[in-house]
């Protein structure tokens, strides 16, 4: 009774609990948000609750291409990896299909966007009205680069690629309509060659992108490597983000697919032409390295309504390319005159200057909070903050004064599909393109079995959830007295 009384009171002063777990749950604090996590990792989706329990999971015949959603009616929507020779546009987060699974896991719908002309890579978004916004990449043959003004000195290949967002229309079992579309190749400008096309003042129209800027890339084909879209509905936007550029863009989906290849028409009256840039403002002249904020960053989005800093957008900036390296979270305010309308000053940079909150971990020299690829942050309705970095495979969770709350390392190798046994390392690379947590009020688990199954792992160690739980269970019945005896504890 008396090693009983230590531990309830032991717990009294700790609530986080610690193991020796290498992978899978390896921390767990009662302030962790009560929620699913989803990842995207070799030919599975896997659905697990904060334990590391496998809540659901689904299988493809491919890897990831890279993006995964649960939608709110229970179906999944994945981008795949084909790899059966059939593109030759390759590069890091290449895909080709997207497929959509019922809750069982049959599946209901694929569509393949892959050929040697135009590919599917990185993220797809599910839109409210049942659509899918795709990114993929088009080729452009060097003579038609050039002849858009790209200066052939930095064209390293003898094509160039156009970044393209399409929205589809799912129909039948394996086709699309295609819906709307738009192109940055509608929306370059350069200064290099005024006989070309798209000749202008680069730092007079930073709703264009300068075909000839490369942020110190070698020009090959994939100069800008778009990462991610994500959709605002309430705007009626989507924020795209540019790896190699080190930008992020916002541009309007209101516009018709001819709008959207103008400077001209749709709710902002813009066209396809950038809303929004930040992030690099060298990109169009208004700007040195030194006014550099993104270092190849990945999944920046609005923060949805209800949460904290709502309206926000939070960004995982990778820190690739910088001296020293490290990675961060940033949270910040673009400046609005009103709602979906960006402030700007002709001849200046775009804000904000300062960032709203940052989150990064300098106590090692180097850091340990690095990843150069991959990787996601994104704020849950508890005021949390869960941020995945990729190319560990970590997946953590922190709270309002930045103390981490929960950790998990992906246990699945991306590489082969081998799944590591508690204790070891996995084998093969773990890395994890992003991880959304859905909370369990979500309505794709209404009238689901949520029962939890064993954890991915090999040879699971729950004990760190099951102390947690004990702890909860117990301190909810233990009466506490200034000076307790053994028979004043009840239990």
């Amino acid at each position: 009774m008396i090693r009983k009384l230590l531990f309830i009171f032991t717990l009294l002063l700790c609530t986080e609990i610690n193991s020796q777990n290498t992978v899978g749950t390896t921390f767990i604090t009662e302030d962790v948000f009560d929620a699913y996590t989803l990842i995207s990792v070799h030919t599975k989706a896997y659905l697990f609750d904060n334990c590391g329990q496998v809540i659901n999971e689904w299988s493809s015949a491919y890897r990831p291409g890279n993006a995964v959603y649960l939608l709110p009616n229970g179906n999944l929507l994945r981008a795949g990896q084909v790899s059966d020779g059939s593109s030759n546009i390759t590069f890091g987060g290449q895909g080709g299909i997207v497929e959509l699974f019922d809750w069982d896991g049959n599946l209901l719908w694929s569509y393949l966007y892959n050929t040697n002309q135009f590919r599917q890579h990185h993220d797809i978004f599910p839109m409210p009205n049942g659509n899918i916004l795709i990114l993929a990449a088009t080729a452009l043959t060097d003579t038609e680069a050039i002849d858009a003004g790209r200066d052939p000195l930095l064209l390293s290949e003898t094509r160039l690629y156009n970044e393209q967002i399409i929205e589809v229309e799912p129909v039948g079992i394996d086709q699309a309509n295609v819906v709307w579309e738009w192109n940055v190749k509608d929306h370059l400008i350069q200064d290099f060659d005024d006989m070309k096309a798209n000749h202008g003042d680069v730092g007079m129209n930073p709703g264009k992108l300068d075909i000839n800027f490369l942020n110190g890339g070698s020009g090959a084909a994939n100069w800008l490597h778009f990462n991610s879209i994500q959709y605002d509905e309430g705007l009626d936007q989507i924020v795209i983000s540019s790896r190699n550029l080190s930008e992020i863009y916002i541009i309007d989906h209101s516009t018709t697919t001819a709008e959207a290849a103008t400077s001209s028409g749709g709710t902002y009256g813009k066209g396809g032409d950038f809303l929004y840039r930040w992030g690099n403002p060298q990109s169009y002249r208004q700007g040195t390295s030194a006014d550099r904020k993104l270092f190849g960053q990945h999944y920046p989005h609005f923060i949805a309504d209800g949460l904290v800093d709502a309206g926000k957008l939070i960004l995982f900036n990778n820190g690739n390319g910088r001296t020293p390296e490290f990675s961060e979270v940033f949270v910040l305010s673009p400046p609005t005159s009103a709602s979906g309308v960006y402030d700007y000053t002709p001849n200046t940079a775009y804000g904000p200057v300062a960032i709203d909150y940052t989150y990064l971990d300098l106590s090692n020299t180097p850091s340990d909070f690095y990843s150069p690829i991959l990787s996601s942050a994104q704020r849950l309705e508890n005021g949390n903050t869960l941020i995945c970095e990729g190319r560990s495979g970590e997946i953590f969770e922190i709270d309002d004064t930045d103390t981490v709350v929960w950790k998990y390392v992906n246990p699945v190798s991306n590489n082969t599909g081998a799944i590591a046994t508690q204790g070891d390392p996995v084998p093969g690379g773990n890395s994890t393109f992003r991880a959304i947590k859905y909370a369990t009020d979500y309505p794709a688990f209404i009238g689901r079995d949520l029962t939890p199954g064993n954890p991915i792992e090999l040879n699971p160690d729950l004990t760190p959830c099951n102390n947690l739980s004990v702890s909860e269970f117990e301190l909810a019945n233990v009466k506490i007295y200034p000076n307790p005896t053994s028979d004043q504890i009840t239990i």
